[in-house]
């Protein structure tokens, strides 16, 4: 069943609404070519950054765990399906057909023609994240509608056209930066929370689930990456007022949470 997306404004709670989406806004930023020379995330040395990341939470400092030889364990073989690869730091030139495209997004979709349930847990079968498909090539493909921008629609085990027309050269525009210094990725997903479907039935608690699920279908997007011989890599280093404009999405309703990058 389909229903209107704004119908679900007849059910939210606006005042958590409005909570959520300002808290939401404060993780946002910009980094503009115009005020990049004075803008800055934070004012932590490269030693400092060096010390604190890619570490482990280590609360009980007297019992370190690696001389117990019961407690210890074995990671996975390089060659199990489940060991994820590296993030790559560079994207080389790769074209991918459509039909290429849609293999990559199967395991989003509803896993029987007669159920909802899809290939990824949802709190209460809400399923607010949307999936945005978009084309980064710049030679000609077999990519179906002349905007290079689709939505997944996972139910229907298809994609909707988006009804204005965005064109390659504004998302070239919105992804330059990003492009330029990791190569050059063949498709963009990003994906988005609906706010007013995330909220109406859980209230505050329904955008940490959004987040969960999020995660969830990009790290299977990751592993079926793996699969198909293919790269991907997770960006949050976009403007969101930038994102929704290009998609003609309201930015009160619709929330850009993260961007993978597959080529």
């Amino acid at each position: 069943m389909s229903i209107p997306h704004d119908q679900y404004l007849r059910y939210i709670d606006h005042d958590v609404l409005e909570e959520t989406l300002t808290f939401h806004c404060k993780g946002n930023y910009l980094i503009h070519p115009l005020n990049q020379h004075m803008s800055t995330l934070h004012h932590l040395s490269d030693t400092e950054l060096s010390t604190l990341t890619g570490n482990e939470l280590q609360l009980n400092i007297l019992d370190s765990g690696t001389e117990d030889a019961q407690r210890k364990m074995i990671a996975l073989d390089p060659q199990h399906p489940l060991h994820r690869e590296n993030s790559p730091s560079f994207f080389e030139p790769k074209q991918l057909t459509f039909p290429e495209i849609k293999n990559i997004l199967s395991p989003l979709l509803c896993k029987t023609a007669s159920s909802y349930h899809r290939g990824y847990a949802s709190g209460g079968a809400l399923y607010p994240v949307d999936v945005f498909c978009c084309n980064l090539q710049h030679t000609p493909s077999d990519w179906p509608d002349a905007t290079p921008i689709l939505h997944v629609l996972q139910r229907s085990r298809s994609f909707e056209k988006i009804t204005h027309t965005t064109d390659s050269a504004l998302l070239h525009q919105i992804f330059g930066r990003t492009i330029t210094e990791i190569g050059n990725p063949a498709v963009a997903l990003i994906y988005f929370i609906y706010l007013p479907k995330a909220l109406f039935k859980y209230r505050f608690r329904g955008y940490r689930l959004s987040l969960l699920e999020a995660g969830e279908m990009a790290m299977l997007i990751d592993l079926r990456c793996k699969e198909l011989n293919l790269r991907n890599r997770l960006w949050s280093g976009f403007t969101d007022h930038e994102i929704t404009q290009a998609l003609n999405l309201n930015p009160a309703f619709f929330l850009p949470v993260c961007i993978q990058f597959i080529g």
